[in-house]
């Protein structure tokens, strides 16, 4: 590439990821009325990027490699943000114990059956059948958060607690069986006890983030910390812990504050006045996770190619896997005595099914599961949510 062409390729770069994430926010701001999902406008423009720059003649590197890296920030943003969202008290203990159950049971029994029926259909092991159907199993908060925004309160709420605990429960439970060969009493053992050591770290990390938070006064201030939490994360992740619990619990722990002022040491950070530093926290938080959300999925649409999507082999393995999630959710909702619609229809899978997928060793993939089939279901899970939100009843936001 020589220098002239290598000039034009950063030109075009840099003007169309600046266009592609303005008209992402435009998209964004206009969804509530909509109500189409964000997701899917952006798979779309990653998609088209693709084919204008083979139009315009200019040769882009293989972008894919950068996926997880960029995917494995947003996670850590968007649970983060999910917990600086959540409030903790007995008002909200139905809501919380429902959403947790909501977000438990459909992924237990769709774990059971995507992974038997990969077993089935494909000869694999019962490990690798259950490490390959994880990743399905498993509501996107990047995706279904932002979309429910025009709902009353309290489904709104609903959603942002089980997605969000979704996301956690999938993840520990994927990394259970990537970390074990063969399950046993010795591999339980071995799990309870990292939950417990990450339980431990979270706590003591999270008091002592909220003490560096409450001392800076530099007008730099949570950038540091922002790199700390990834710090942690990461270090807690090469000892196979897991990490998420630890960015839930910061986030819960800085956003519930005042209902700690029982213990002394909370005292002494000054609530009142750290909350303030907690909503400037949250609101970066909040801005960057959309910034890395749309450059994730516009990277996602990039790969993207028409034999993917079109590919007839797997469309009717992905109609029947959306199928079973939709299925298995209306029984759950129905015998919690949730309210059906439009809740129903939110249970997309995006981020965090391409994160696991990616995560996933050449040697435990099962060549049946390929991208073809993840995105898919991925698309088809956004248009069903999408026509769910569209065609119920419009509600009132609360608030």
């Amino acid at each position: 590439m020589n220098s002239i062409s290598l000039e034009k390729y950063f030109v075009f770069m840099i003007i169309s990821l600046c266009l592609l994430v303005l008209v992402a926010y435009a998209f964004d701001l206009s969804s509530k009325r909509t109500k189409i999902p964000t997701v899917i406008i952006l798979l779309l423009m990653g998609y088209c990027l693709r084919y204008a720059a083979l139009f315009l003649e200019i040769e882009i590197p293989n972008l894919e490699p950068l996926l997880p890296a960029i995917g494995t920030l947003g996670l850590i943003l968007i649970v983060l943000e999910a917990g600086l969202d959540l409030e903790l008290n007995k008002n909200k203990k139905a809501m919380i114990s429902k959403s947790f159950l909501s977000a438990l049971i459909p992924l237990l029994f769709l774990f059971l059956i995507i992974g038997f029926g990969i077993n089935y259909f494909t000869g694999a092991s019962i490990i690798n059948s259950f490490i390959n159907a994880i990743p399905f199993c498993i509501i996107s908060s990047a995706i279904a958060i932002p979309s429910v925004q025009n709902l009353s309160e309290d489904k709104k709420e609903f959603v942002v607690y089980e997605s969000s605990m979704s996301d956690i429960l999938g993840v520990i439970i994927f990394n259970f069986f990537l970390s074990n060969d063969t399950i046993g009493l010795g591999s339980f053992i071995t799990f309870i006890a990292q939950v417990v050591v990450m339980l431990l770290i979270s706590l003591i990390a999270s008091i002592g983030l909220a003490f560096v938070i409450k001392k800076i006064d530099h007008h730099v201030k949570f950038i540091p910390i922002m790199v700390m939490i990834i710090l942690i994360y990461e270090v807690s992740k090469i000892y196979h812990l897991p990490a998420l619990i630890f960015i839930l619990i910061f986030g819960l722990f800085l956003n519930n504050l005042d209902e700690l002022t029982h213990f002394s040491f909370i005292k002494k950070l000054e609530p009142k006045r750290l909350n303030i530093e907690v909503h400037r926290f949250s609101k970066l938080i909040g801005e960057v996770a959309f910034l890395i959300r749309t450059i994730f999925f516009l990277l996602f649409g990039y790969t993207i190619t028409t034999e993917t999507v079109l590919n007839t082999s797997t469309l009717p393995f992905a109609v029947g896997i959306v199928a079973v999630i939709i299925s298995i959710r209306f029984i759950q909702l129905k015998v919690s005595k949730t309210p059906i619609t439009p809740l129903l229809f939110i249970a997309p899978r995006g981020l965090i099914t391409i994160m696991l997928f990616l995560s996933i060793p050449l040697s435990k993939k099962v060549g049946f599961i390929s991208n073809s089939l993840l995105t898919q279901v991925i698309i088809l899970s956004a248009i069903v949510m999408m026509l769910g939100l569209m065609f119920a009843k419009e509600d009132r936001v609360v608030g």
